[in-house]
């Protein structure tokens, strides 16, 4: 009668023992993978996933530089930092028609030019006037020595105007000149068909 029991007790450990081991076994190779030289890139998110935050500008970069695209720069970069961004400007660059001091407003467009091409008022990166569509200035673009050619706008209401965009972000509509100090109905009314957004 001892010896069946002890062959079943010995039967029951082996089946334990067994189990056990594959358990190991297992674990080992799960572990041993887990851990092995499985090489994972890790990059960041692409700028269009990250989210609008305050003190920052998204910038449209084109024309003759290595990487054109959207880059999202902080808030008071200048155009030399959206160039850096985009990879540099290529040999073929017309750099004395951009204003690489300028600082950028968000949602602007910047277009680096070849040499001997006129530059594109629409897209300008700076280049004083930003006369596009009709000939008419972009205020979002235009610096103020270019402004100072409306008429009834003088250096210091010019100055206002540039200073408003950093400070408000992008004009929307030609009627938010209505918000630089100085302006009136009057005054916009005499410089609509002249200015442009």
């Amino acid at each position: 009668m001892p010896a069946p029991r002890r062959l079943r007790l010995g039967l029951g450990a082996a089946v334990v023992l067994a189990l056990t081991a594959v358990s190991i076994v297992v674990g080992i190779g799960l572990l041993g993978r887990a851990t092995a030289g499985e090489e994972i890139a890790v990059t960041p998110e692409p700028s269009a996933s990250i989210g609008i935050s305050a003190g920052s500008a998204y910038v449209h970069v084109l024309g003759d530089v290595a990487k054109p695209g959207v880059y999202v720069l902080d808030e008071g970069a200048r155009v030399a930092e959206a160039l850096a961004a985009a990879g540099g400007a290529l040999p073929t660059a017309d750099l004395t028609a951009v204003n690489l001091a300028r600082a950028v407003v968000d949602g602007e467009q910047i277009l680096v030019p070849a040499i001997g091409a006129a530059p594109s008022g629409a897209a300008e990166g700076g280049a004083g006037h930003s006369a596009g569509a009709g000939g008419l200035l972009d205020l979002n673009a235009a610096d103020a020595t270019a402004l100072e050619e409306l008429p009834r706008i003088g250096p210091a209401l010019a100055q206002r105007i540039v200073e408003w965009r950093p400070t408000n972000g992008r004009f929307t509509s030609v009627d938010d000149l209505l918000g630089v100090s100085g302006i009136g109905e009057k005054l916009l009314a005499g410089i609509r068909d002249r200015v442009r957004v």
